[in-house]
Protein backbone atom coordinates (compact mmCIF):
# COMPACT_ATOMS: atom_id res chain seq x y z
CA UNK A 1 0.00 0.00 0.00
CA UNK A 2 1.25 3.48 -0.82
CA UNK A 3 1.82 4.69 2.16
CA UNK A 4 1.45 8.46 0.95
CA UNK A 5 -2.73 7.51 0.32
CA UNK A 6 -4.99 8.02 3.10
CA UNK A 7 -7.51 4.87 3.52
CA UNK A 8 -10.51 7.01 1.43
CA UNK A 9 -8.12 7.54 -1.37
CA UNK A 10 -7.08 3.53 -1.02
CA UNK A 11 -10.55 2.37 -0.96
CA UNK A 12 -11.42 4.55 -4.06
CA UNK A 13 -8.83 3.40 -5.96
CA UNK A 14 -9.52 -0.26 -4.91
CA UNK A 15 -13.01 0.08 -6.22
CA UNK A 16 -11.78 1.23 -10.20
CA UNK A 17 -13.09 -1.59 -12.37
CA UNK A 18 -10.48 -1.95 -15.43
CA UNK A 19 -13.16 -4.95 -16.96
CA UNK A 20 -16.04 -1.62 -17.74
CA UNK A 21 -13.44 0.74 -18.57
CA UNK A 22 -12.52 -1.53 -21.41
CA UNK A 23 -16.02 -2.18 -21.78
CA UNK A 24 -17.25 1.78 -21.75
CA UNK A 25 -14.49 2.51 -24.18
CA UNK A 26 -15.03 0.31 -26.89
CA UNK A 27 -19.11 1.26 -26.42
CA UNK A 28 -18.74 4.81 -26.64
CA UNK A 29 -15.91 4.42 -29.75
CA UNK A 30 -18.81 2.48 -31.65
CA UNK A 31 -20.70 5.88 -31.79
CA UNK A 32 -19.85 7.62 -34.51
CA UNK A 33 -20.29 10.93 -33.12
CA UNK A 34 -18.49 12.99 -35.85
CA UNK A 35 -19.07 16.80 -35.11
CA UNK A 36 -22.35 17.91 -36.19
CA UNK A 37 -23.62 14.78 -36.85
CA UNK A 38 -26.81 13.02 -35.26
CA UNK A 39 -24.60 10.57 -33.64
CA UNK A 40 -22.85 13.53 -31.54
CA UNK A 41 -26.45 13.76 -29.89
CA UNK A 42 -26.45 9.77 -28.95
CA UNK A 43 -23.35 9.91 -27.36
CA UNK A 44 -24.76 12.73 -25.41
CA UNK A 45 -27.89 10.89 -24.39
CA UNK A 46 -25.60 7.30 -24.10
CA UNK A 47 -23.67 9.15 -21.57
CA UNK A 48 -26.17 10.51 -19.47
CA UNK A 49 -27.74 7.04 -18.62
CA UNK A 50 -24.89 5.83 -17.72
CA UNK A 51 -24.50 9.20 -15.15
CA UNK A 52 -27.97 8.74 -14.20
CA UNK A 53 -27.14 5.76 -13.00
CA UNK A 54 -24.75 6.98 -9.98
CA UNK A 55 -27.39 8.95 -8.56
CA UNK A 56 -25.84 11.95 -10.08
CA UNK A 57 -27.88 15.60 -10.64
CA UNK A 58 -28.18 15.20 -14.62
CA UNK A 59 -28.52 17.77 -16.73
CA UNK A 60 -29.26 17.01 -20.38
CA UNK A 61 -30.70 20.00 -22.51
CA UNK A 62 -31.05 20.95 -26.36
CA UNK A 63 -28.88 24.12 -26.69
CA UNK A 64 -30.91 26.96 -28.29
CA UNK A 65 -28.28 27.54 -30.81
CA UNK A 66 -29.67 30.88 -32.88
CA UNK A 67 -29.19 32.40 -29.13
CA UNK A 68 -25.94 31.06 -28.48
CA UNK A 69 -24.67 32.24 -32.09
CA UNK A 70 -26.16 35.51 -31.82
CA UNK A 71 -23.62 36.17 -28.82
CA UNK A 72 -20.83 38.84 -29.29
CA UNK A 73 -18.55 36.27 -27.60
CA UNK A 74 -19.62 33.29 -29.97
CA UNK A 75 -16.69 31.27 -30.63
CA UNK A 76 -17.21 30.22 -33.58
CA UNK A 77 -18.23 27.06 -35.76
CA UNK A 78 -17.63 25.25 -38.65
CA UNK A 79 -19.57 22.05 -39.24
CA UNK A 80 -23.66 22.41 -40.34
CA UNK A 81 -25.66 20.90 -37.14
CA UNK A 82 -29.23 21.47 -36.08
CA UNK A 83 -28.93 20.50 -32.74
CA UNK A 84 -26.20 20.52 -29.98
CA UNK A 85 -26.90 18.98 -26.51
CA UNK A 86 -25.00 19.62 -23.45
CA UNK A 87 -24.56 17.32 -20.69
CA UNK A 88 -23.63 18.00 -16.94
CA UNK A 89 -23.51 15.94 -13.97
CA UNK A 90 -22.96 16.64 -10.65
CA UNK A 91 -22.57 15.20 -6.98
CA UNK A 92 -25.39 16.11 -4.99
CA UNK A 93 -24.17 15.92 -1.31
CA UNK A 94 -20.97 18.09 -0.31
CA UNK A 95 -21.62 22.07 -0.55
CA UNK A 96 -18.90 22.93 2.17
CA UNK A 97 -16.23 22.72 -0.21
CA UNK A 98 -14.65 23.26 -4.08
CA UNK A 99 -16.08 22.38 -6.77
CA UNK A 100 -14.23 20.55 -8.94
CA UNK A 101 -15.19 19.96 -13.01
CA UNK A 102 -13.79 16.71 -15.21
CA UNK A 103 -14.47 17.85 -18.70
CA UNK A 104 -14.17 15.89 -22.06
CA UNK A 105 -15.78 16.41 -26.08
CA UNK A 106 -18.00 13.41 -27.05
CA UNK A 107 -17.32 14.69 -31.24
CA UNK A 108 -14.62 13.68 -33.43
CA UNK A 109 -13.57 14.36 -36.38
CA UNK A 110 -14.41 12.38 -39.71
CA UNK A 111 -12.51 9.16 -40.27
CA UNK A 112 -10.91 10.86 -43.41
CA UNK A 113 -10.75 7.74 -46.34
CA UNK A 114 -11.58 4.65 -45.33
CA UNK A 115 -9.00 2.65 -47.38
CA UNK A 116 -6.26 4.07 -44.75
CA UNK A 117 -7.50 2.10 -42.15
CA UNK A 118 -7.13 -1.27 -41.06
CA UNK A 119 -10.94 -2.51 -40.73
CA UNK A 120 -14.30 0.50 -39.91
CA UNK A 121 -12.90 3.56 -38.44
CA UNK A 122 -15.90 3.08 -36.08
CA UNK A 123 -15.32 -0.59 -35.50
CA UNK A 124 -13.17 -0.62 -32.24
CA UNK A 125 -10.46 -3.42 -32.42
CA UNK A 126 -7.99 -4.17 -29.49
CA UNK A 127 -4.42 -5.61 -30.08
CA UNK A 128 -2.88 -6.33 -26.87
CA UNK A 129 -3.31 -3.71 -24.82
CA UNK A 130 -3.98 -0.85 -27.62
CA UNK A 131 -7.50 -0.16 -28.98
CA UNK A 132 -7.78 1.30 -31.89
CA UNK A 133 -10.33 3.40 -33.72
CA UNK A 134 -11.63 6.78 -34.44
CA UNK A 135 -11.84 9.25 -30.92
CA UNK A 136 -9.80 6.43 -29.44
CA UNK A 137 -7.52 9.31 -27.52
CA UNK A 138 -9.28 12.43 -29.12
CA UNK A 139 -11.17 12.14 -26.79
CA UNK A 140 -13.47 9.55 -25.66
CA UNK A 141 -10.64 7.54 -23.44
CA UNK A 142 -10.78 10.33 -21.86
CA UNK A 143 -14.43 10.91 -21.62
CA UNK A 144 -14.53 7.44 -20.24
CA UNK A 145 -11.62 8.32 -17.85
CA UNK A 146 -13.75 10.84 -16.33
CA UNK A 147 -16.69 8.85 -15.54
CA UNK A 148 -14.59 5.92 -14.47
CA UNK A 149 -13.37 8.00 -11.87
CA UNK A 150 -16.97 9.00 -10.99
CA UNK A 151 -18.37 5.66 -10.48
CA UNK A 152 -15.38 4.12 -8.47
CA UNK A 153 -15.65 7.68 -6.14
CA UNK A 154 -19.70 6.07 -5.64
CA UNK A 155 -18.84 2.76 -5.49
CA UNK A 156 -16.06 3.03 -2.95
CA UNK A 157 -18.95 4.94 -0.55
CA UNK A 158 -16.39 7.75 0.38
CA UNK A 159 -18.35 10.75 0.50
CA UNK A 160 -16.93 14.43 -0.53
CA UNK A 161 -16.71 17.57 1.26
CA UNK A 162 -17.11 19.49 -2.16
CA UNK A 163 -18.88 18.75 -5.58
CA UNK A 164 -17.25 17.16 -8.72
CA UNK A 165 -19.14 17.52 -12.04
CA UNK A 166 -18.86 15.94 -15.15
CA UNK A 167 -19.00 18.35 -18.57
CA UNK A 168 -19.51 16.25 -21.31
CA UNK A 169 -19.56 18.64 -24.22
CA UNK A 170 -20.43 18.52 -28.49
CA UNK A 171 -18.26 20.61 -31.10
CA UNK A 172 -15.09 21.21 -29.41
CA UNK A 173 -13.69 20.12 -32.74
CA UNK A 174 -14.88 23.43 -34.97
CA UNK A 175 -14.98 25.88 -32.15
CA UNK A 176 -16.09 24.66 -28.74
CA UNK A 177 -19.95 25.71 -28.84
CA UNK A 178 -20.86 23.08 -26.47
CA UNK A 179 -18.30 24.43 -24.22
CA UNK A 180 -19.55 27.50 -24.97
CA UNK A 181 -23.14 26.56 -23.99
CA UNK A 182 -22.79 24.84 -20.77
CA UNK A 183 -20.34 27.65 -19.46
CA UNK A 184 -23.56 30.21 -20.23
CA UNK A 185 -25.85 28.04 -18.61
CA UNK A 186 -24.17 28.39 -15.24
CA UNK A 187 -22.47 25.25 -14.99
CA UNK A 188 -19.17 26.87 -13.27
CA UNK A 189 -16.43 25.38 -11.00
CA UNK A 190 -12.83 26.67 -8.90
CA UNK A 191 -11.10 23.66 -10.77
CA UNK A 192 -11.25 22.09 -14.09
CA UNK A 193 -9.42 18.96 -15.54
CA UNK A 194 -9.68 18.55 -19.29
CA UNK A 195 -8.44 14.88 -20.16
CA UNK A 196 -7.44 15.63 -23.83
CA UNK A 197 -4.56 13.20 -25.00
CA UNK A 198 -1.49 14.60 -23.73
CA UNK A 199 1.49 12.06 -23.94
CA UNK A 200 1.89 12.07 -20.32
CA UNK A 201 2.42 15.59 -20.17
CA UNK A 202 0.61 18.04 -17.98
CA UNK A 203 -0.67 20.66 -20.26
CA UNK A 204 -1.14 24.00 -18.60
CA UNK A 205 -1.45 26.48 -21.52
CA UNK A 206 -3.27 26.27 -25.52
CA UNK A 207 -1.96 28.46 -28.42
CA UNK A 208 -5.14 29.54 -30.28
CA UNK A 209 -5.89 29.35 -33.68
CA UNK A 210 -8.36 31.33 -36.18
CA UNK A 211 -9.59 29.66 -39.75
CA UNK A 212 -8.50 32.06 -42.70
CA UNK A 213 -10.15 32.41 -46.08
CA UNK A 214 -8.37 34.09 -48.84
CA UNK A 215 -10.08 34.97 -52.38
CA UNK A 216 -7.69 35.67 -55.39
CA UNK A 217 -9.65 36.48 -58.56
CA UNK A 218 -7.83 35.81 -61.95
CA UNK A 219 -8.82 36.28 -65.89
CA UNK A 220 -10.29 33.18 -67.82
CA UNK A 221 -9.42 32.40 -70.93
CA UNK A 222 -9.31 29.23 -73.18
CA UNK A 223 -6.43 27.45 -71.50
CA UNK A 224 -4.64 27.38 -75.64
CA UNK A 225 -4.15 31.15 -75.11
CA UNK A 226 -3.70 31.14 -71.19
CA UNK A 227 -0.86 33.61 -71.95
CA UNK A 228 -4.02 36.26 -72.48
CA UNK A 229 -5.41 35.60 -69.26
CA UNK A 230 -4.30 35.51 -65.69
CA UNK A 231 -4.69 32.49 -63.44
CA UNK A 232 -5.40 32.41 -60.10
CA UNK A 233 -4.04 29.82 -59.43
CA UNK A 234 -0.48 31.69 -60.33
CA UNK A 235 -1.64 34.66 -58.67
CA UNK A 236 -1.82 33.11 -55.34
CA UNK A 237 1.53 31.56 -55.21
CA UNK A 238 3.35 34.75 -54.16
CA UNK A 239 0.68 35.24 -51.19
CA UNK A 240 1.31 31.25 -50.48
CA UNK A 241 5.55 31.99 -50.02
CA UNK A 242 4.58 35.46 -48.48
CA UNK A 243 2.35 33.28 -45.48
CA UNK A 244 5.60 30.50 -45.57
CA UNK A 245 7.97 33.63 -44.10
CA UNK A 246 4.90 34.94 -41.88
CA UNK A 247 4.85 31.67 -40.19
CA UNK A 248 8.93 31.92 -39.45
CA UNK A 249 8.04 35.43 -37.93
CA UNK A 250 5.66 34.25 -35.87
CA UNK A 251 7.03 31.92 -34.19
CA UNK A 252 10.24 33.89 -33.03
CA UNK A 253 11.13 33.25 -29.54
CA UNK A 254 8.04 31.64 -28.22
CA UNK A 255 6.98 30.86 -24.44
CA UNK A 256 9.17 28.87 -22.44
CA UNK A 257 6.33 26.18 -22.16
CA UNK A 258 6.33 25.62 -26.27
CA UNK A 259 9.95 24.83 -26.34
CA UNK A 260 9.58 21.14 -27.53
CA UNK A 261 7.78 22.47 -30.47
CA UNK A 262 9.26 23.67 -33.47
CA UNK A 263 6.34 25.34 -34.84
CA UNK A 264 3.71 26.39 -31.95
CA UNK A 265 2.22 28.81 -33.59
CA UNK A 266 1.73 26.92 -37.03
CA UNK A 267 0.52 28.77 -40.28
CA UNK A 268 -1.45 25.59 -42.59
CA UNK A 269 -3.23 25.84 -45.59
CA UNK A 270 -5.34 22.51 -45.27
CA UNK A 271 -7.91 23.42 -48.43
CA UNK A 272 -7.22 24.96 -51.85
CA UNK A 273 -10.20 25.31 -54.55
CA UNK A 274 -9.70 26.79 -58.30
CA UNK A 275 -11.01 26.00 -62.10
CA UNK A 276 -13.83 24.69 -62.73
CA UNK A 277 -12.99 23.01 -66.40
CA UNK A 278 -9.92 21.75 -67.60
CA UNK A 279 -9.33 23.47 -70.82
CA UNK A 280 -10.04 27.12 -68.56
CA UNK A 281 -7.42 29.33 -67.21
CA UNK A 282 -9.08 29.67 -63.48
CA UNK A 283 -10.89 33.05 -62.79
CA UNK A 284 -10.90 32.42 -58.63
CA UNK A 285 -9.02 30.37 -56.28
CA UNK A 286 -9.93 30.08 -52.44
CA UNK A 287 -7.72 29.12 -49.90
CA UNK A 288 -8.66 28.26 -46.37
CA UNK A 289 -6.27 27.10 -43.28
CA UNK A 290 -5.59 28.12 -40.17
CA UNK A 291 -3.88 30.66 -38.21
CA UNK A 292 -1.72 30.02 -34.95
CA UNK A 293 -2.23 32.33 -32.51
CA UNK A 294 0.35 33.24 -30.05
CA UNK A 295 -0.32 32.88 -25.82
CA UNK A 296 -1.63 35.60 -24.63
CA UNK A 297 -2.12 37.34 -27.65
CA UNK A 298 -5.62 39.04 -29.16
CA UNK A 299 -6.31 36.94 -32.20
CA UNK A 300 -7.56 40.03 -33.41
CA UNK A 301 -3.84 41.39 -33.69
CA UNK A 302 -3.45 37.85 -35.36
CA UNK A 303 -5.79 38.51 -37.84
CA UNK A 304 -3.83 42.44 -38.59
CA UNK A 305 -0.82 40.88 -39.07
CA UNK A 306 -1.90 38.26 -41.46
CA UNK A 307 -4.38 40.88 -43.25
CA UNK A 308 -0.91 43.10 -43.35
CA UNK A 309 0.97 40.57 -44.99
CA UNK A 310 -1.30 39.34 -47.91
CA UNK A 311 -1.99 43.01 -48.23
CA UNK A 312 1.60 43.64 -48.38
CA UNK A 313 1.84 41.12 -50.89
CA UNK A 314 -0.85 42.41 -53.28
CA UNK A 315 0.50 45.47 -53.49
CA UNK A 316 4.14 44.30 -54.54
CA UNK A 317 2.53 41.96 -57.38
CA UNK A 318 1.53 43.62 -61.01
CA UNK A 319 -1.70 41.67 -61.07
CA UNK A 320 -2.52 42.04 -57.55
CA UNK A 321 -1.91 45.19 -57.34
CA UNK A 322 -5.16 46.28 -58.94
CA UNK A 323 -6.96 42.53 -58.23
CA UNK A 324 -6.22 42.41 -54.21
CA UNK A 325 -7.18 39.53 -52.87
CA UNK A 326 -9.76 39.34 -49.93
CA UNK A 327 -9.14 37.64 -46.52
CA UNK A 328 -12.37 36.34 -44.33
CA UNK A 329 -12.71 34.62 -41.09
CA UNK A 330 -14.95 31.95 -41.59
CA UNK A 331 -15.34 29.19 -38.79
CA UNK A 332 -14.21 28.17 -35.64
CA UNK A 333 -12.09 31.16 -33.36
CA UNK A 334 -9.62 29.73 -30.79
CA UNK A 335 -8.38 32.09 -28.42
CA UNK A 336 -5.31 31.08 -26.17
CA UNK A 337 -5.27 30.09 -22.97
CA UNK A 338 -2.93 29.46 -19.45
CA UNK A 339 -3.37 27.88 -16.42
CA UNK A 340 -2.30 31.01 -13.75
CA UNK A 341 1.17 31.07 -12.56
CA UNK A 342 1.39 29.57 -8.98
CA UNK A 343 -2.06 27.52 -8.83
CA UNK A 344 -2.09 25.03 -6.89
CA UNK A 345 -3.70 22.67 -9.43
CA UNK A 346 -0.24 22.08 -11.33
CA UNK A 347 1.09 20.57 -8.22
CA UNK A 348 -2.50 19.00 -7.70
CA UNK A 349 -2.51 17.15 -10.28
CA UNK A 350 1.06 16.07 -10.52
CA UNK A 351 1.49 14.85 -7.18
CA UNK A 352 -2.09 12.81 -7.75
CA UNK A 353 0.01 10.93 -10.90
CA UNK A 354 2.85 10.46 -8.81
CA UNK A 355 0.89 8.68 -5.89
CA UNK A 356 -1.50 7.22 -8.32
CA UNK A 357 1.05 5.79 -10.30
CA UNK A 358 4.11 5.60 -8.36
CA UNK A 359 5.81 7.09 -11.35
CA UNK A 360 7.87 10.45 -11.62
CA UNK A 361 5.92 13.43 -12.04
CA UNK A 362 4.56 14.78 -15.05
CA UNK A 363 6.60 17.43 -17.14
CA UNK A 364 4.91 20.55 -17.47
CA UNK A 365 4.02 22.29 -21.42
CA UNK A 366 1.98 24.09 -23.50
CA UNK A 367 -0.24 22.96 -26.53
CA UNK A 368 0.02 24.26 -29.82
CA UNK A 369 -3.46 23.77 -30.65
CA UNK A 370 -6.38 25.76 -29.25
CA UNK A 371 -9.20 23.32 -27.08
CA UNK A 372 -12.08 23.72 -24.64
CA UNK A 373 -9.15 25.48 -22.01
CA UNK A 374 -9.51 28.47 -23.30
CA UNK A 375 -13.12 28.95 -22.46
CA UNK A 376 -12.77 27.74 -18.84
CA UNK A 377 -9.90 29.60 -18.24
CA UNK A 378 -11.40 32.99 -19.71
CA UNK A 379 -14.86 32.18 -17.18
CA UNK A 380 -12.20 32.48 -14.27
CA UNK A 381 -12.00 28.75 -13.71
CA UNK A 382 -8.34 27.28 -13.49
CA UNK A 383 -7.70 24.85 -16.22
CA UNK A 384 -5.61 22.28 -17.47
CA UNK A 385 -5.05 19.47 -19.46
CA UNK A 386 -3.71 15.72 -18.54
CA UNK A 387 -5.49 12.82 -20.15
CA UNK A 388 -4.63 9.58 -22.05
CA UNK A 389 -3.40 9.13 -25.93
CA UNK A 390 -0.62 10.93 -28.15
CA UNK A 391 -1.95 13.71 -29.64
CA UNK A 392 -0.03 13.14 -32.97
CA UNK A 393 -1.90 9.98 -33.80
CA UNK A 394 -5.05 12.01 -33.35
CA UNK A 395 -7.26 12.71 -36.56
CA UNK A 396 -4.97 10.29 -38.37
CA UNK A 397 -5.79 6.84 -40.11
CA UNK A 398 -3.72 5.16 -36.78
CA UNK A 399 -5.87 6.76 -33.95
CA UNK A 400 -5.42 4.42 -30.47
CA UNK A 401 -5.09 4.64 -27.29
CA UNK A 402 -2.94 2.48 -24.95
CA UNK A 403 -5.23 1.34 -21.63
CA UNK A 404 -2.71 1.57 -19.11
CA UNK A 405 -2.86 5.07 -20.22
CA UNK A 406 -6.60 5.05 -19.47
CA UNK A 407 -6.14 3.09 -16.44
CA UNK A 408 -3.12 5.59 -14.87
CA UNK A 409 -5.45 9.17 -15.61
CA UNK A 410 -8.56 7.57 -13.84
CA UNK A 411 -6.48 6.71 -10.92
CA UNK A 412 -5.13 10.31 -11.18
CA UNK A 413 -8.75 11.64 -11.84
CA UNK A 414 -9.61 10.33 -8.74
CA UNK A 415 -6.67 11.40 -6.04
CA UNK A 416 -6.94 14.72 -7.38
CA UNK A 417 -10.72 14.61 -7.02
CA UNK A 418 -10.86 13.36 -3.63
CA UNK A 419 -8.10 15.88 -2.94
CA UNK A 420 -9.46 18.72 -4.53
CA UNK A 421 -13.31 18.63 -2.93
CA UNK A 422 -11.97 17.26 0.72
CA UNK A 423 -13.53 13.87 1.76
CA UNK A 424 -15.64 13.76 5.01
Amino acid sequence: MNASLSPAESAALAAIDETAIAESLLALLAIPSVTGSAAESDAQHWLARRLERLDLDVDLWSMDLPDLRAQPDFPGSEAPRDEAWGLVATTTSGTDGPAVILQGHVDVVPPGDPARWIGDPFTPRTVGDIVHGRGACDMKAGVVANLAALEAIRASGVRLRGRVAAHFVVSEEDGGLGAYGTLRRGHTGDACVITEPTSGRLVTANAGSVTFRIEVSGQATHGSTRDAGVSAFDAYLPIHHALTRLETDRNTDPDPLFSQHRLPYALSVGTVHTGDWASSVPDLLVAEGRLGVRLDEDPAEAKSQFEQRVAETCASDPWLRNHPATVTWPGGHFASGKLPAGNPLRDLVSTAYADATTQPRPEECGAPYGSDLRLYAAAGIPTLQFGPGDVRLAHGPREQVPMIEVLAVTRTLVLTVLRAAGTR
